[in-house]
C-alpha cells in the first residue's frame, strides 16, 4: 500500500524539528479512503505559529 509508506514518511517529519505542518483531513473518506488534503484556511495561523516553534494543534481535522 502507498498510504502505508506516506504515513511512515510523516511520521519521521513529526519527529523532526522546525518542520511544521498545516493541519490535514482525509479529502473523500468513502471514495477515497487514503487521500490527505490539507486545510487552507489555517495556512496563516500555522505560519503565526511556527514562528513561535509550536506546531498548531489538532494536526489531523
Amino acid at each position: 500500500m502507498v498510504f502505508l509508506g506516506s504515513a511512515e514518511n510523516i511520521g519521521k517529519l513529526l519527529n523532526r524539528k522546525h518542520v511544521y505542518f498545516v493541519p490535514f483531513r482525509q479529502d473523500n473518506p468513502i471514495t477515497k479512503p487514503r487521500s490527505l488534503v490539507f486545510d487552507p484556511k489555517y495556512i496563516l495561523d500555522t505560519i503565526l505559529k511556527a514562528l513561535e516553534r509550536e506546531q498548531i494543534q489538532p494536526i489531523l481535522l
